[in-house]
């Protein structure tokens, strides 16, 4: 059997040199259809660049028939697609490419034409095309039937468009759809729910990445949409990630195939067994297999391929048993320190646990390295072999006992951190620049993410866990939070403003400001006469010494004196306090006692 295997590419060279036809000579067909000129919306300036790249890119890829029209009505919309029905009946492969507006109302996708007006939401029935009629379009076809929406930008329509039904939904983006019929696939710009990006240039990313990987040459088209969806991503920032609906069975479906050229006489390859053989313990996939392909094929590029997928495995296991070591060494310290060991028991017992962490998370980051080593190895192979088409691959193949891991790029592990910074970033958890440098302030934004998604995520390293998790969000996952002056307003601060005699207080509210008081005029002091004041001055001063020695009528006296105020002065002995009479001022006369005044009234 394995020998008979082993003619399959002679008897294929021969049946070649006698004129018999490619492997895959089904008919394929495809509709391009792009509007821009909207007559009731703003115009969009890509969608015709878009459908001509598109149309161009099929063309190019031998496709029996390319249908390209753009800005069409309504009307003539559904006369195309009847048109284009008729067409898939004897074909295998049918595609449709459509680029402009598209919208969703109750959970249903629409195309929108050039003359839609779409005055309210029940309009869309009459006025745009559902993409089930665009489905039934391509059913006839055999083997793949394929829809590409460049649809997902903002509704035009949706501010001005009234609600016939209060509870009728218009989405974001287009809806999620389920394709009913087999060998389907439905590929959205961004994800449901999502809006698409026009880019910079003449063509949108998506269109670009599109025209560049969807027709390669042997390529399954999930692979193919599998590539544009890094670009987009890359292209955009992580802003915008394509989206494919649908499922095909397990055999590759390439768009294009490879084209197999004559040879002018059958040249035994090589190297065709060992990767037959490859690729069968690929299929297989465990050590076993592979333990097997290399005691057959001990050295060459095979092999080291082959060693790279043994490493993943035994990264694997390793980081399996560090796994179930660190678990025994936690339950060991909880053990002890529930039994109230001694300490130096316990201290060892959490040095363990400690050493089982650390061993862990190199495990960790070994396993993940040894994934990303292999993976990239696997793709060197594949591009390798839809470049060569056919061509040993002894070419590119490293000599014996050279390091494969060359492949995969020395910055993979930044690389990785600096996707899942970016990722953090999106859904708000992260606040700093994308660097690839996984430190304290990435760990506590990770550590965030834990806390509002629910998840147990590592922090201490980026891992590729991680990265599908914070993925996996469509939006903000961690609380947007503002300074002192700013509210949250969607997904950015804005400053508050308060009115007219208002300011932001301490708990970030407008609070009505109290009017500053007026400032007040100290009061003028007149200046005293030093000749009327000094009797009254005399007096306390005759007062404060006859306290000490009869009682203090003087300073009664002299207090009195003061109390009166202005010239009404008040003569006191030690009978009785009258005041001074008209014409009449108190002279000092120093000492003071019993029967001896200190004060005399003098009258002119």
């Amino acid at each position: 059997m394995r020998n008979l295997l082993r003619l399959c590419p002679l008897l294929l060279a021969l049946a070649l040199l006698f004129g018999a036809e490619p492997a895959f000579a089904g008919k394929r067909v495809a509709l391009v259809l792009a509007n821009s000129a909207y007559q009731h919306a703003p115009s969009l300036t890509n969608p015709v660049n878009d459908g001509s790249v598109m149309a161009k890119t099929l063309k190019d890829a031998g496709f029996d028939t390319v249908d390209y029209r753009h800005d069409l009505s309504a009307l003539d919309t559904r006369r195309v697609l009847r048109d284009f029905a008729d067409a898939t009946r004897d074909a295998d492969i049918a595609v449709v490419y459509y680029a402009g507006h598209g919208i969703e109302v109750e959970g249903s996708n629409y195309l929108i034409p050039v003359d839609a007006k779409l005055e309210r939401d029940t309009d869309v029935y009459d006025e745009a095309l559902s993409l089930d009629r665009v489905l039934v379009a391509v059913e006839p076809a055999k083997l793949l039937r394929l829809v590409i929406l460049d649809a997902c930008r903002d509704n035009p329509f949706g501010k001005t468009m009234k609600r016939t039904v209060a509870s009728r939904g218009i989405g974001r983006g287009l809806a999620q759809v389920e394709p009913t019929s087999p060998n389907t696939l439905i590929a959205y710009s961004a994800k449901a729910g999502f809006t698409a990006q026009d880019g910079d240039g003449a063509n949108s990313p998506f269109t670009v990445a599109l025209s560049k990987h969807l027709t390669t040459p042997g390529l399954d088209v999930r692979r193919a949409f599998g590539f544009v969806r890094d670009d987009v991503l890359k292209s955009t920032g992580n802003k915008q990630e394509p989206f494919v609906y649908g499922s095909l069975g397990g055999d590759d479906v390439p768009l294009v195939p490879v084209k197999v050229v004559a040879a002018a006489a059958p040249v035994a390859n090589p190297q065709a067994d060992i990767r037959r053989d490859y690729e069968l313990a690929l299929q297989v996939g465990n050590r076993a297999a592979w333990d097997a392909f290399l005691a057959q094929h001990p050295d060459g590029f095979y092999s080291s391929l082959a060693k790279l997928q043994l490493e993943k495995f035994g990264a694997e296991q390793a980081h399996a048993a560090a796994i179930e070591k660190a678990k025994q060494a936690e339950a060991e310290r909880d053990r002890l320190a529930a039994l109230g060991a001694q300490k130096d028991a316990q201290a060892k017992a959490a040095a363990d646990a400690k050493a089982a962490e650390q061993a862990q998370l190199a495990a960790q980051k070994a396993k993940e390295q040894a994934q990303q080593q292999a993976a990239a190895a696997e793709q060197q192979r594949v591009n390798l072999a839809a470049t060569a088409q056919g061509a040993a691959p002894a070419s590119t193949a490293s000599p014996a006992g050279t390091n494969v891991a060359s492949l995969t790029p020395a910055t993979a592990p930044a690389d990785l951190s600096r996707s899942v910074q970016t990722e953090l970033g999106r859904v708000g958890c992260f606040s700093g620049q994308a660097d690839g440098n996984w430190n304290n302030s990435s760990q506590r934004s990770l550590s965030q993410f834990n806390r509002y998604a629910g998840t147990k995520l590592d922090v201490k390293v980026a891992s590729t866990d991680a990265l599908d998790a914070v993925k996996s969000k469509p939006s903000r996952v961690c609380p947007l939070v503002c300074e002192h002056g700013f509210k949250v307003d969607g997904d950015k601060c804005s400053k508050i403003v308060c009115r007219d005699g208002y300011a932001v207080n301490d708990d970030n509210e407008c609070e009505k400001q109290r009017a500053a008081k007026p400032a007040t005029a100290k009061p003028t002091t007149a200046k005293r006469d030093d000749g009327d004041e000094r009797p009254a001055r005399q007096g306390r001063q005759s007062g404060g010494a006859a306290a000490g020695a009869a009682g203090g009528y003087g300073a009664a006296a002299a207090g009195a004196g003061r109390a009166s105020g202005g010239g009404g002065r008040i003569f006191c002995n030690d009978l009785l306090c009258r005041p001074v009479r008209p014409g009449c001022r108190l002279v000092y006369r120093g000492g003071g006692g019993p029967h001896v005044d200190a004060n005399a009234e003098v009258c002119n």
